[in-house]
């Protein structure tokens, strides 16, 4: 009987080290007997937050492995409230990751187990954080995909949690299976690295309790439509009837997810002349953008769905406003799975989904909003203030 209970001690410990830092079972290891009230529903391991942390901590934080081996990696963006657009100030960004060899390494007394490379930021007025660190490697002989893991601590919260952790969009081991996993906890993880010199830079928004269990929000009423700002756009293959690509299944993020892009979505229950004035209106600002903005049309509505009469409606379309830049397409319904534009999350009882996105993650959205003029300006002013700025990179900072 005694080596029975000796051989389950065992199994229980080996199992508890096959975890990623616990990250895996955060939702059923909370730190409070009241799981239903703890924000995030429990996070093991982020508590290790306030182990060594500064009293006076700044917007930007260079790591210790910056000046060791390693390809040098800038992560920075702003922390904004839940509804994507109102900066956070003073939110605290708490980041653990690996070195270069795919270890947690050097750590000292109870924050051991998050390795050396581990510390803060807290964003300013406006919201920005600048993180300067090393690419992590991933874990040796694992498929897991490399990254950096985040809590977040907001002011106003009791409460640690965990977000996504950060991923690389050209890791190998970021399988397109990976991907349809993620929680999307605080928007997409997911970066997209460019290369300024020697360092990579990875542009990085944070959405304040967005796919955060318990996380304290008035009720909403307005009509619901779309993915939420944070998160990545999806691909998906929609029929093209006019426009560049026209007579195939371009996948519009796919071939153009670098600049602005926009994806203007109607289901069942089409306003023709509003239709109209908005893809009139996108068109205009395509050509005054050029190559920096791309818009696409998806019609998703099923009713009396026929793929030859879809065609030729939207070819008249595009004949009658004279576009010449804007994709007119179209998929048999918004739930349709073999396009995959069921994943958008379309609610085709939605006259208007306008949904922005820039390096494939959404950064604006507008549901059934009218073509008045100053809406408009509105779109315009958010495709003005989304602009990617890398060249007003903040310098390195140390602790």
């Amino acid at each position: 009987m005694k080596k029975i209970l000796n051989f389950g001690l065992l199994f229980l410990f080996l199992i508890s080290l096959a975890s990623c830092n616990g990250q895996a079972k955060n939702e059923q290891i909370p730190k409070r007997n009241n799981k239903n009230k703890i924000v995030g529903g429990g996070c093991d391991g982020c508590e290790l937050m306030y182990v060594g942390m500064p009293k006076n901590i700044k917007p930007i934080d260079t790591s210790s492995a910056w000046n060791g081996k390693g390809q040098k990696l800038l992560v920075t963006g702003k922390i904004l409230k839940l509804d994507g657009v109102t900066p956070a100030p003073n939110v605290i960004v708490y980041y653990w990751q690996t070195d270069h060899n795919g270890y947690y390494a050097n750590g000292e007394g109870k924050s051991q187990k998050h390795g050396r490379t581990r510390g803060w930021v807290k964003s300013d007025k406006q919201g920005n954080y600048s993180i300067y660190t090393i690419r992590p490697a991933p874990y040796p002989n694992r498929d897991i995909p490399a990254h950096i893991h985040l809590s977040i601590k907001e002011p106003e919260i009791d409460d640690e949690y965990y977000i996504d952790n950060l991923e690389f969009a050209d890791d190998i081991l970021l399988t397109g299976k990976k991907r349809k996993m993620l929680k999307n906890r605080g928007g997409s993880g997911i970066l997209r690295v460019l290369i300024d010199t020697e360092m990579q830079v990875a542009e990085h928004n944070i959405i304040l309790g967005l796919n955060i269990p318990n996380y304290p929000i008035t009720i909403d009423h307005t009509l619901k439509s779309g993915l939420e700002i944070g998160e990545e756009n999806p691909s998906f293959t929609p029929f093209h009837a006019w426009g560049p690509d026209k007579g195939t299944r371009t996948c519009p993020v796919c071939k153009y997810g670098r600049f602005h892009g926009i994806v203007y979505f109607v289901g069942s229950q089409p306003n023709w002349s509003e239709i109209k004035e908005w893809l009139t209106f996108l068109e205009q600002e395509s050509v005054t953008r050029e190559k920096y903005l791309k818009v696409y049309f998806v019609y998703g509505n099923k009713n009396g769905y026929s793929k030859s009469n879809r065609q030729i409606e939207l070819e008249q379309l595009g004949k009658e406003l004279n576009l010449e830049n804007i994709a007119l397409t179209f998929v048999p319904s918004f739930t349709d799975t073999q396009s995959e534009v069921h994943l958008n999350k379309i609610n085709p009882k939605a006259e208007h989904t306008i949904i922005i996105y820039r390096h494939r993650n959404i950064i604006g959205k507008f549901v059934d909003l009218k073509p008045t003029k100053e809406n408009q300006n509105e779109v315009s002013k958010m495709l003005d203030k989304t602009v990617s700025k890398f060249f007003e990179l903040p310098e390195p900072k140390h602790h």
